[in-house]
């Protein structure tokens, strides 16, 4: 049973709201960090409370049984579970899910995601404007949550999944990225950082290098057979497919790279210990 919601835009609501966690991360959650780190800081700040949450919410707002109410961490693991075993298992050619109308709890999650992410845009262009593959990416994004919210109003339940794969990984990254940001200087700090980054390589290694490329295959079966072409122009969604393969690309050569720096990073200890 679907909660009553109005299908107006929660936009003007989420935006403003973002707009200020990341002043108050900067200004007093990290007002004891340098100039230098308070930014990304800032950033991980705003992506802690915008990845879980919307992670939480997309789980369930995709299950059609699922019931409106308190979200126990036991049913969101249970539904995340369920969900990368439909991925694994379902042929979702013949699942409606990819045409179906957005619910109005879908386009609720659609418009939080895309406050969160116009506000991290504007971080980028303020603090680092020559980041230009971050602030592609976001674009990017941006361009594919819009078209499905505000120009087709259908196909968000393939993006929803898509965002749970890219923010189950949400907390382990940012605790890995504050924590990497600060570990050269504060023994805490390095020691959240060797307690997070192996689970977080092998976490995100196995929903981007996997289960993405996987469910994106499967999404491009079910749209290319053109059997959502009178709802979704093919215009559109070529675009979703393409923007999606390409962000799975740089996330996958990114985590290569860690691994890489990893295994250079263990070679070197070995070699330190052995002279």
């Amino acid at each position: 049973m679907e909660p009553s919601i109005s299908a107006g835009s929660y936009i003007p609501i989420f935006f403003p709201a973002f707009i200020a966690m990341y002043l108050f991360g900067y200004f007093i959650v990290f007002s004891r960090w340098s100039l230098k780190h308070r930014p990304e800081a800032s950033s991980c700040f705003i992506s802690l409370l915008h990845g879980t949450p919307a992670a939480v919410m997309a789980t369930f707002a995709i299950d059609p049984h699922s019931q409106p109410g308190f979200v126990s961490p036991t049913a969101y693991f249970q539904n995340l579970i369920s969900l990368f075993c439909d991925i694994i298992t379902v042929d979702f050619h013949s699942d409606p899910g990819f045409g179906s109308h957005n619910t109005n709890i879908q386009n609720l999650i659609l418009d939080f995601s895309m406050s969160y992410f116009l506000v991290d845009l504007l971080h980028y262009i303020v603090f680092f404007p020559n980041d230009l593959l971050f602030i592609g990416h976001h674009l990017a994004t941006l361009f594919v949550f819009f078209t499905c919210r505000y120009l087709v109003s259908h196909g968000a339940f393939a993006l929803l999944v898509l965002l749970v794969l890219a923010e189950v990984t949400s907390f382990c990254q940012n605790m890995w990225t504050l924590a990497n940001t600060r570990r050269a200087d504060s023994p805490t700090a390095a020691k959240v950082y060797n307690f997070f980054y192996l689970p977080f390589y092998v976490l995100y290694t196995i929903v981007r290098g996997f289960l993405g490329p996987l469910f994106v295959y499967k999404m491009g079966v079910y749209y290319l057979s053109g059997v959502a072409d009178d709802i979704i122009p093919r215009w559109i969604y070529l675009s979703w497919i393409v923007v999606v393969a390409f962000a799975i690309l740089a996330s996958l050569l990114w985590i290569l790279n860690l691994w890489m720096e990893l295994y250079r990073e263990r070679i070197g200890r070995m070699e330190r210990k052995t002279r």
